[in-house]
């Protein structure tokens, strides 16, 4: 009864207000019809408020169940041990699910979700990949698509970037467009006017009557008016009048005219830059986009109403058509294949790359064995791929293919570089700040994909995959981390070496001045950066990966898929490339033979290229000391044939000159110089 009670006075409350309201509302309507609308909105309004307040005068507490209450709350006014003691039981379970529960949602290394779980397998077979003897075959495939598809709301449209730019641009097209209209040195023709001509002469008298009949005869003042008039005209069909430039008074008219003549330079610079503003670009922006819808007939030339930035897009800018000619000509018979030997304990990668291209008619392939020995600071590397453009700078000293005794060469770091800082480090510093970065990735970035209908799984024989999308950003922050954290091992090493680098060695300044500038930044900085670049540059780029492991978290393959494009080019192109850990695949490869052939056990001992560098750089010491020998000998030849010559031709002046001149004055010449002085 009491609840009862309480609530119907505020309904009637309420019904009193919307009627009140409702009243209030057709009076107004009737007085005010133009706020008819606005009138009708409120009253909707306040009919939907009113129906909230109604709900919440029928809200009614005495639902809730006495029971629910005496469990969870401990009533201290029943002096009831036993009542009250299981009465915090009950409080103290149901705090602990509370607990548990919350630690569900938010604990992820004791609950972890999906993408924890993920990222966790992930993580154990990276490492477990880095730091164990592996092959690997790559096989990676290219395709191009359009930037927009045909279908997409986006069709027909241009990046915010380019439409800037093609409008700024078509201004200034429209600007000289119009200087080189306003005055063309061709349509002048000074032959063409003979003013000795009588009809000529007498059209001029005609103008010039003409003229005069047109400016007012009765007083000076109406025809400085008229003039005013006429020159204010045509500096506004020049877009340059101003009430200030000139006032009717000659005075003024001189003074704005030699300021004018000061500042010129400065007009004409800001001039350049008048098309900047807000109402001139979206002026010049619709003109534009009407300049692009006009219909061309077959006979006008193709130009773009942008000029030549607009042609250089137009240029970059690949059709449909063009793309699937280069889908059907180009990538759909290009491959990129590699197969790898990799060796952590030994610090040692071998690889040999092949770029092919086989088609029916035709095949090209081209091989470049590559090996890097990070413990003995040298690369491998066969150079026979390369020897062509060798051969176009370097002719004289570039060897033959049966002139040398081992396709390899091998080439190593200096003494004075590797004394400082050693491969081997600067390896394991990147080995480990990749493992800590990955680490450090936020779990949405990974993710658990069903592989059930997954072709390339099934050749594997995965049991799990796991996705890791790397865009603009990821990629960035992945950047960061990994230079902090190679900035920090390197730190260490030195630091532990304190009788190789002392207090002020190069290295260790330069470490200590890296780790100053990292704490200026957040690794999520360079993500920014990097988004920024994308947002208003002309390509974008994204990369997804994913990997396949098996049930004991072991990784079996890889398969990558890189976006690059943008709206400049009109295309995205993919690279999908489909990398294989398996020892049988590597055994039936093809460049597996080529792979034992220049770094196997049994390989010929490769070409020291830095004793080939400096025989070379001697023969070119010998040969630059021997051209300086030439000159010399020049020089000191032209030395002693020139002071005989000198000698003759003095005495030869000094016999002349006593002959012919007396250097003797007489007093008359000593006179007239005193005076003259």
């Amino acid at each position: 009864m009491s609840s009862t009670y309480q609530k119907n006075p505020n309904r009637q409350h309420c019904s009193k207000i919307a009627l009140h309201h409702s009243s209030t509302h057709n009076e107004s309507s009737h007085s005010h019809k133009p706020y008819k609308l606005v009138s009708i909105a409120r009253c909707a309004l306040l009919l939907g408020s009113t129906s909230l307040i109604l709900a919440g005068c029928q809200s009614n507490l005495s639902d809730l169940s006495s029971t629910a209450v005496s469990n969870k709350m401990i009533d201290f006014n029943i002096a009831d041990t036993a009542q009250n003691q299981a009465q915090g039981r009950a409080l103290n379970a149901s705090l602990n699910a509370d607990s548990e529960h919350y630690e569900q949602l938010f604990n992820q290394d004791k609950y972890p979700n999906t993408e924890n779980q993920a990222k966790a397998h992930l993580l154990t077979a990276i490492r477990q990949h880095l730091t164990s003897e592996h092959v690997a075959v790559a096989q990676a495939n290219y395709q191009a698509v359009p930037f927009i598809h045909p279908d997409s709301i986006d069709a027909g449209s241009s990046s915010l970037l380019k439409t800037i730019i093609e409008t700024y641009v078509y201004q200034s097209g429209v600007e000289s467009d119009y200087s080189e209209n306003s005055y063309d040195e061709n349509d002048y023709d000074e032959g063409s006017y003979d003013y000795t001509d009588a009809d000529t002469a007498d059209e001029v008298v005609i103008d010039e009557e003409n003229v005069s009949n047109a400016m007012p005869e009765d007083s000076s003042e109406e025809y400085e008016a008229a003039e005013s008039a006429a020159i204010a005209r045509v500096l506004e069909e020049a877009g340059e009048n101003d009430e200030s430039t000139y006032s009717g008074d000659d005075d003024s008219y001189n003074d704005n005219y030699d300021n004018e003549e000061d500042s010129g330079t400065d007009y004409e610079r800001g001039g350049r830059f008048s098309g900047l503003k807000a109402k001139n670009l979206l002026q010049n922006y619709e003109a534009m986009q009407m300049a692009k819808q006009q219909p061309k007939t077959m006979s006008e030339e193709p130009a773009s109403s942008t000029g030549l930035i607009g042609n250089i897009f137009t240029m970059f800018h690949r059709t449909p058509e063009q793309i699937a000619a280069s889908n059907a000509y180009q990538y759909k018979h290009l491959t990129f294949n590699s197969v790898s030997h990799y060796q952590p304990q030994k610090r040692q990668l071998q690889s040999v790359y092949s770029y092919d291209y086989l088609t029916p008619t035709i095949g090209s392939s081209i091989q470049i064995p590559l090996a890097f020995d990070f413990n003995n600071s040298k690369i491998k590397i066969d150079p026979s791929a390369i020897m062509p453009i060798v051969a176009i700078v370097n002719p004289e000293n570039t060897p033959l293919p049966n002139q040398m005794v081992s396709h390899t060469v091998s080439f190593g770091l200096p003494e004075s570089i590797t004394s400082q800082l050693p491969p081997a480090v600067l390896y394991d510093a990147a080995i480990s700040a990749i493992q800590n970065s990955m680490a450090e990735l936020a779990p949405e970035h990974f993710s658990a994909v069903d592989i059930g209908q997954d072709r390339f799984a099934k050749e594997v024989g995965a049991s799990r995959a796991v996705k890791v999308y790397f865009g603009s950003q990821q990629s960035g922050e992945m950047i960061g981390k990994v230079l902090k954290y190679m900035t920090q091992s390197l730190q260490q090493y030195v630091d532990t070496h304190p009788e190789k680098y002392p207090d002020g060695a190069p290295l260790k300044a330069a470490l200590d001045k890296a780790a100053l500038y990292n704490k200026g930044y957040q690794s999520a900085d360079v993500g920014a950066l990097l988004q920024l670049i994308e947002a208003i540059g002309p390509i974008t780029f994204n990369q997804i990966n994913y990997y396949y492991l098996d049930s004991s978290d072991r990784l079996l393959a890889k398969q990558q898929r890189m976006n690059i494009g943008g709206d400049l080019l009109g295309s995205t192109t993919t690279v999908l490339n489909q990398v294989r850990y398996d020892k049988a695949s590597f055994d039936k490869h093809a460049l597996t033979p080529l792979l034992a052939e220049s770094f196997g056990a049994n390989a010929k001992p490769a070409i020291d290229g830095n004793a080939w560098m400096t025989a070379q750089r001697q023969q070119e010491d010998r040969l630059q000391a021997a051209r300086y020998a030439r000159y010399d000998y020049s020089d000191n030849r032209a030395d002693d044939e020139y002071p005989r010559d000198y000698e003759n031709s003095e005495d030869s002046y000094n016999d002349d000159s006593n002959e012919d001149y007396s250097i003797t004055q007489t007093d008359d010449e000593t006179d007239n110089n005193i005076k003259a002085w």
